[in-house]
């Protein structure tokens, strides 16, 4: 019965733990190359994740990037047409690709 009334104690202190200044989230900028396809992903792919998801990456091949957009279509069941995802693929390979 002891154990459980100090399992209980110890879980419930962060209950009465008190901040007396306020928090401020840092907001972090990402550059964003704007360009022709943009459109379509802002439309598809930001509406899950923000575009450091993108930048994270790295300069990645076309493959990469299309690879990566599939995934999201089958496994993730993005909405995406097949139109837009060969603009999303033409804008990450443009601006976001290592020229492979």
């Amino acid at each position: 019965m002891k154990k459980i009334i100090l399992i209980a104690l110890i879980a419930l202190t962060p209950l009465f733990a008190q901040v007396k200044e306020n928090i401020e989230v840092p907001y972090v900028p990402y550059e964003i190359k704007m360009g022709k396809g943009f459109e379509a992903v802002n439309a598809n792919c930001l509406m899950c994740h923000s575009f450091g998801y993108i930048l994270n990456q790295g300069p990645q091949p076309r493959a990469f990037w299309r690879a990566k957009i599939y995934k999201m279509i089958d496994a993730f069941k993005a909405p995406i047409s097949g139109e837009d995802a060969k603009s999303v693929e033409d804008y990450l390979a443009t601006y976001y690709s290592n020229g492979k």
